[in-house]
């Protein structure tokens, strides 16, 4: 026999043998499964799967019992399922003879939605108590858990923000924005964060990309425009009142402060007319109400 007549035959043999292991043996094992409480469980699916070649399959009677035979001998994984509990799943050595049996108690599986809840509400609990690290700690063993619930990540904003890490608050909205572009209260936070953080242009883009027809608070505008005023930018200041005031026009105070930042721009005639207007229609416990008549004095003899 030639040496390469003899490999192929070694070969052949293996690829012959390789199917017999996984197919068929003298091992066999039987086991036990009971409820939650601790009853029967009829129906439960047994999947037992060897590292090569197609699993076996068992369902228990009405006493919870099981077995499968003519297994080869090896690792096999086994499976239980039954709907309203949650899977279970080991690994099992078996021998080519009998084994000894599997029993086990399912678990209840748990609505996540009900999990969700609680632990929302205890972290909420925590946080009103000041105990951020704490509350930010429950939320994230539950994003471990359910790694799809991206919107988790806002809340742990929040707890970041009241420890004036704002670094880390605006990591964790970046996260939810992106995922979840189309909300707007989600982005309008995002956008408030990266302004307390001082972030104003990233932030100023943010909110350009925003359609003013769904935004129902304009506090954000306004805070950024005040910080225009403030830090020397008011055309950029009064570009965003602009803006604001044809989504809201009966904010009195956005008269007010776009009146500001005129004058700030050094556009008096304008500062006047908003100022006026401001007068007109503001309430009258306005906050900003004195102030403005007193501007509109200092003003009066302008055209």
């Amino acid at each position: 026999m030639t040496r390469a007549r003899n490999a192929a035959l070694i070969l052949l043999c293996l690829l012959l043998a390789a199917p017999a292991f996984a197919q068929g043996g003298k091992g066999r094992i039987n086991g036990k499964i009971l409820d939650d409480q601790g009853k029967p469980a009829k129906g439960v699916m047994v999947r037992a799967t060897p590292p090569t070649g197609a699993p076996l399959q068992a369902v228990t009677n009405e006493k919870g019992e099981w077995k499968l035979e003519n297994m080869a001998a090896g690792q096999w994984n086994f499976e239980f399922g039954l709907n309203g509990f949650d899977p279970q799943r080991m690994a099992v050595t078996i021998a080519d003879k009998n084994n000894p049996p599997i029993e086990m108690k399912l678990t209840k599986a748990v609505d996540p939605n009900v999990e969700l809840q609680a632990k929302m509400k205890e972290a909420a609990d925590l946080q009103q108590a000041g105990k951020q690290a704490e509350a930010r700690k429950v939320v994230e063993d539950l994003l471990a858990k359910y790694p799809t619930a991206t919107r988790l990540n806002a809340f742990i904003a929040t707890t970041y923000e009241a420890e004036k890490n704002y670094d880390k608050a605006v990591e964790h909205m970046k996260i939810v924005v992106d995922k979840e572009p189309g909300e707007l209260d989600l982005k309008m936070y995002l956008a408030e964060l990266l302004t307390v953080k001082g972030d104003k242009a990233e932030a100023q883009k943010l909110l350009d990309s925003v359609d003013m027809a769904q935004v129902k608070d304009p506090t954000i505008f306004l805070n950024m425009a005040i910080a225009g005023i403030n830090g020397g930018k008011a055309d950029e200041a009064i570009a965003i009142l602009d803006k604001v005031a044809k989504a809201f026009p009966t904010r009195a105070d956005i008269v007010y402060y776009r009146g500001r930042a005129n004058i700030a721009a050094k556009k008096m005639p304008e500062a006047k007319a908003d100022l006026e207007k401001f007068v007109s229609m503001a309430p009258p416990d306005s906050p900003q109400l004195a102030d403005a008549k007193k501007l509109l004095e200092q003003l009066k003899d302008v055209k």
